[in-house]
């Protein structure tokens, strides 16, 4: 049975650190401890997490902002589901989990980047009601400092 609990604080998030490093191997405990650090103060980011029996098998992370050109906003951060578990549906309770904060929190609109060779991935945003609606455009400043 899955069930799906937003993580509360740091030491909730550090402790479901392997399923994160399937989407990043390298993240160490120190460096996502350093990072949460630096998102968790405004309260702005959250994660939620997919439980079966109890066992972590998928988590999202959100932020939910507000821009000129759209408002008020929750976007999907870091959504990975470990690999034994995908096709089963975990994906789709964090989507579902994830539509109805952003409706409770009376945002205008979700967002989420995705890789342009993440195929796999795309269909399934299209499914769940998401397309593209411009290019996000990046200018690394540190190669070492990206995952």
């Amino acid at each position: 049975m899955m069930t799906i609990k937003e993580l509360k604080g740091k030491e909730e998030m550090l402790a479901q650190l392997d399923v994160m490093q399937e989407l990043y191997p390298t993240l160490t405990e120190e460096t996502y401890a350093s990072l949460l650090d630096g998102m968790l103060p405004n309260n702005a980011y959250g994660q939620v997490a997919v439980f079966h029996d109890e066992a972590c098998i998928g988590i999202a992370g959100f932020w939910i902002g507000t821009k000129v050109w759209c408002g008020k906003y929750l976007e999907i951060d870091n959504l990975v589901v470990a690999e034994e578990f995908r096709s089963i549906g975990a994906g789709k309770k964090m989507f579902d989990y994830l539509s109805e904060k952003a409706k409770n929190e009376e945002c205008n609109m979700m967002a989420l980047d995705s890789y342009t060779n993440n195929f796999q991935a795309h269909k399934f945003f299209y499914n769940e009601g998401f397309g593209p609606k411009g290019f996000h455009f990046i200018r690394i400043l540190d190669e070492n400092g990206i995952r």
